[in-house]
């Protein structure tokens, strides 16, 4: 069997990296062949999220159209067709409708709620050319759908029934996790991201400046995203690496995720989440979708709704070091039990086994 898998990002891209490149090797296992395309390239992705580079921007867009026209026209070397997201970033199902007037069958796996309008905001200027109402033709048209949260499947099973929840997961036993992390003196409260999201951090500039003001030597580590204490509290703020991002996260003893309630948010994996529970660092995020789901309050992480909340939460996990390695651990078991590779991969490797076969029946 081979299968081309269209993602939109290089291996940089978290999404694809955790949703699709993870799995790959385990595809090898099965003697299943596979390309890997991503629409943007690693010298894309790296202008993609910053402001203006305009030029250079519609140079890599170009060479990712031409890269996908290529790819329709040799489309008949592939069984199935794995589609991450989108095969094309603006403008309706183009391609899709493609594969499915050929007859070439093909799994689609989305883990935000890109049916929504909603942009980065260093490329607002391309927002009227995108064509959200794509996703339900691409979920009526697909194989099959997989869903990063059960919000998500709601919206697909409305135009395709053939759908599964998988959750975006971690190898936990690659990432780095000793069972012995606890809080300290110069506790470092960390977050990691995109500037895409960034812009939530600022719900917590109260809460920071008045931890900054009851625990001293306290630390605030930005990874990937702006926030400013603006003399309030000092923060670290540095661009996300691929390289330095295991370095990072092994800095946090407490890691946050902020977010507001609303429909985009809800579609949300909670990856954050879950990648810092994977690493035994007590998480303290906002009630919202799928965090609901992954966090016990106050058993294997924290929830907080208000100010007060995550200014309560937060100092417990200063102060009581106890509750701290209790909580570190428990959110390390969740992982393993829910949200691991291991876990997940058979889930995978069900579905591409189901569109195989389906391949085979249409093709006697």
């Amino acid at each position: 069997m081979r299968i081309l898998f269209w993602v939109p990002y290089p291996t940089e891209g978290a999404s694809n990296r955790y949703r699709v490149e993870q799995y790959l090797p385990f595809l090898r296992g099965k003697e299943i062949k596979y390309s890997l395309h991503p629409f943007w390239s690693s010298a894309a992705f790296n202008v993609l999220y910053r402001k203006d580079n305009r030029l250079k921007k519609i140079y890599f867009f170009i060479s990712g159209t031409i890269c996908r026209i290529i790819d329709i026209l040799q489309i008949f070397r592939f069984d199935l067709v794995f589609i991450h997201r989108e095969a094309y970033p603006l403008g309706g199902a183009f391609f899709e409708r493609i594969l499915s007037l050929s007859g070439k069958p093909f799994v689609f796996d989305f883990d935000d709620a890109i049916f929504l309008k909603a942009s980065s905001p260093p490329n607002n200027f391309i927002e009227r050319l995108k064509d959200p109402g794509k996703v339900a033709k691409i979920v009526k048209m697909s194989s099959h759908v997989i869903a990063g949260n059960k919000y998500l499947a709601d919206f697909a099973v409305r135009h395709n029934r053939r759908v599964t929840v998988i959750p975006t997961p971690i190898d936990t036993e690659k990432s780095n996790f000793n069972g012995k992390r606890r809080a300290k003196t110069g506790v470092v409260i960390g977050w990691i991201g995109s500037i895409t999201t960034s812009c939530f951090l600022e719900s917590l500039r109260n809460v920071f400046a008045e931890l900054s003001a009851r625990f001293s030597g306290i630390r605030f580590k930005i990874v990937g995203g702006i926030m400013h204490g603006g003399g309030l509290f000092e923060a670290d703020i540095k661009p996300w690496s691929l390289k330095d991002e295991a370095f990072d996260l092994n800095s946090f003893d407490i890691g946050v995720m902020p977010m507001p309630d609303n429909e985009w948010t809800r579609g949300k994996c909670g990856f954050k989440t879950i990648l810092y529970m994977s690493s035994g660092i007590p998480s303290v995020s906002s009630p919202v979708g799928v965090n609901t789901e992954i966090i016990n309050d106050g058993i294997n992480g924290f929830l907080a709704a208000s100010e007060k909340e995550w200014l309560e939460k937060i100092s417990l996990l200063i102060e009581n070091r106890e509750l701290y390695a209790k909580i570190s651990m428990a959110g390390r078991q969740t992982v393993e039990a829910r949200y691991s590779l291991k876990v997940n991969t058979p889930l995978f490797l069900g579905i591409i086994d189901r569109a195989y076969k389906e391949v085979r029946r249409i093709s006697e």
